[in-house]
């Protein structure tokens, strides 16, 4: 028996007597070929770090200054990509080329360093991935104003988390990578214009001045602000599963590499531009939300443009972080409860005549409905959810963009131990451990003045 269909453009003999690796519809491991390329990787990656947290970067910037807010952006532009290009040499063990693929972070963690790491990884990873909506949207619009739109929120995602795949969201990625341009773009301008209104720079070297808060606040304030930072960075829980969807050859790695350069480069000018022109046009008075600053009014139709670009761009945002987390939630049920029909069958539906049918999962329908419900209603009870996502994030922060990477690159590349390599690579990861320690301490005193005015399913600020 045998059966034919299109695959990029392609008739797939999918005949059980055609040998998928020497099928031109088959990748070496024997799955369909992957289609990927830079650009829809940068885009992924746009989408999964340009979140609504680029319009807290003017506050961020304030709480550090003119000289301390722009260096600390580009070292954390530096480190995320130096970072990156070290995971993205693990996606395949041994040959970078025709070694065996990692499909997953745990993945690759397994094969390089195995043993009570993989569990610690995996816990890690089910944190972030839980709170992955909220990550991105520190004090800003990522939380919309009532819950009845948090509702409508949810309803969408309960329909997009039904694309089977991560390699079949690539034009939501795109889609929300063009919101983030669209909405960063008009809090630049709109920053621009206010300092040519004001005829000056606001701000100062060392950023708010004490008196505006106190010293105990500038010293919080100052932690938080490096925190939001090194996360709005952050996207190498999902790097591994975005190399993942990207064609040979070139070798993955160059092209991922290639797109994290493409992606950080392009990340760092928005959030140097957004925070630094937010901070010259308010000052120590800098919004958490930038969009917030410019009034309700004036102009009423460009600030409507802008939130309703963020909206979209986190549907993307979303589908983005979650997409893994679902894949690895099925196919673990899958290995568990092989025979199970409710798990494993999938049911033919014709949505569109005339279009290819779509392939209904009773489980997979069932559980990712609950998950978004769940976290739907987690933030509408909790308003200050970010708050406690700041500490989760804080603790995550450290292991999975630096920690993991740093050492999976040791163990691949064999570096000597105490060798100038080594010594290097165990510094970067301990400074940058002090700051994820120095950001969860700002993230708690964010949620200690929180609880002060707790009022649970309330809408934020």
């Amino acid at each position: 028996m045998s059966d034919s269909w299109h695959h990029n453009n392609q008739v797939c003999d999918v005949s059980i007597n055609v040998p998928e690796n020497g099928s031109k519809c088959y990748d070496d491991d024997g799955r369909l070929k992957r289609t990927g390329t830079v650009w829809t990787a940068s885009a992924h990656i746009i989408t999964a770090v340009i979140g609504s947290g680029v319009l807290s970067l003017a506050w961020s910037t304030a709480q550090l200054g003119w000289i301390a807010g722009p260096t600390v952006l580009f070292l954390f532009s530096f480190v995320t990509y130096y970072t990156s290009t070290l995971l993205a040499s693990c996606y395949r063990t041994g040959d970078p080329v025709t070694g065996k693929r990692n499909y997953t972070y745990m993945d690759a963690v397994r094969a390089n360093l195995g043993g009570f790491q993989v569990k610690l990884c995996g816990g890690v990873q089910a944190i972030e991935r839980s709170n992955c909506f909220h990550t991105k949207g520190h004090d800003s619009s990522c939380r919309v104003s009532s819950n009845p739109y948090m509702i409508a929120f949810g309803v969408v995602q309960i329909f997009f988390s039904q694309i089977p795949d991560f390699d079949q969201i690539s034009w939501l990625s795109i889609v929300a990578a063009i919101m983030s341009f669209t909405y960063s773009s008009i809090g630049l301008g709109l920053g621009i214009a206010k300092v040519a209104e004001n005829g000056k720079i606001k701000g100062s070297l060392t950023g708010v001045r004490i008196g505006v808060v106190t010293e105990t606040q500038k010293v919080w304030r100052s932690f938080q602000a490096l925190g939001a930072i090194a996360f709005a960075y952050s996207y190498s829980l999902i790097l591994i599963e975005i190399q993942d969807t990207v064609k040979s050859p070139p070798s993955e790695y160059k092209t991922m590499k290639k797109a994290s350069f493409i992606s950080v480069a392009v990340t760092t000018i928005f959030y140097m531009f957004c925070g630094c022109f937010g901070y010259a046009a308010f000052g120590d008075m800098s919004p958490g939300n930038l969009l917030t600053g410019f009034g309700f009014y004036n102009p009423y139709w460009l600030l409507d443009i802008a939130n309703a670009a963020i909206v979209i761009h986190l549907v993307g945002a979303y589908q983005v972080y979650c997409q893994p987390l679902f894949a690895f939630i099925e196919k673990t049920a899958h290995e568990w409860f092989p025979n199970s029909k409710f798990i494993t069958k999938e049911i033919t539906v014709t949505l569109i005549p005339g279009f290819r049918p779509y392939n209904l999962n009773l489980f997979r329908l069932v559980w990712r409905t609950a998950f978004v419900i769940l976290t739907t209603v987690i933030s509408m009870v909790m308003p200050f959810f970010n708050d406690i996502v700041g500490i989760l994030g804080a603790l995550g922060f450290w292991p999975l963009t630096v920690y993991f990477p740093v050492e999976m690159y040791i163990s691949q590349s064999k570096i000597p131990k105490w060798s100038a390599r080594w010594i290097s690579l165990q510094i970067l990861s301990g400074a940058c451990l002090i700051i994820s320690i120095a950001a969860a301490a700002g993230s708690l005193a964010g949620v200690v003045s929180d609880l002060k005015v707790y009022k649970p399913f309330s809408s934020s600020n």
